[in-house]
């Protein structure tokens, strides 16, 4: 009974923390900062796992209906019946269908369609996830990138969104930093925490010596 009671406590703690943006346990790609530019980070990142599917779809459905095809396959929809820990950010980058340039096209094509992706926990490799059960789903190693970060709160709707990242090329524009391939979008807390304590971030590589 005690037992049970804890754990009840344990999920009621948890649900409240995602509404006020507590995001306590959950595991993030490691980065370090090479350096600040007013509110942009320049980061590096390492190569990292992730399970990303492809949605053909607005931008706000498109977020929706892969969060739920990737869910299912880390709440057990695979091979192994094994549950995967969920980590942050959740990203979501429109996707390049033109031949022979994609993906390093810099221009949003109309097809619509948007990848939306969940990192891996760091423990696991290619060889030791389970395998999807839903053709839909794709693990991928995504490589080491230098990215460029600014981190916004409030609304993730697609103007939100849009209006952080124009404030994010024009800040690496004035500062002379070379933009790589196409922004896209990071999001640390589920739909129903405040907006208010939301974390969210828009983002886009950068040139290695930027």
């Amino acid at each position: 009974m005690l037992k049970t009671i804890a754990g009840a406590a344990v999920q009621i703690a948890e649900g409240v923390g995602n509404i006020v943006g507590i995001r306590a346990g959950t595991e993030e790609p490691a980065f370090t900062v090479e350096r600040t530019i007013g509110g942009v980070e320049i980061r590096r990142y390492g190569p990292r796992i992730a399970a990303e599917t492809t949605i053909d779809a607005d931008e706000e459905a498109a977020r929706n209906q892969g969060f739920r095809v990737l869910a299912r396959y880390i709440f057990g929809a695979n091979s192994g019946s094994t549950k995967i820990a969920m980590t942050a950010p959740v990203a979501q980058q429109s996707s390049e269908k033109i031949a022979m340039t994609a993906p390093v096209a810099t221009q949003r094509t109309p097809s619509r369609e948007w990848v939306i992706r969940f990192f891996m926990p760091s423990k696991y490799t290619l060889e030791t996830l389970p395998t999807p059960n839903d053709s839909r789903v794709r693990l991928v190693t995504v490589p080491g990138e230098t990215v460029a970060v600014l981190r916004f709160n409030g609304s993730i709707g697609p103007e939100a969104v849009n209006a952080r990242t124009s404030e994010l090329l024009k800040a690496l524009y004035r500062n002379e930093i070379e933009t790589t391939g196409e922004p896209l979008a990071w999001f640390y807390d589920p739909p129903w925490t405040l907006p208010c304590r939301r974390r969210n971030e828009v983002v886009v590589g950068v040139a290695e010596d930027a």
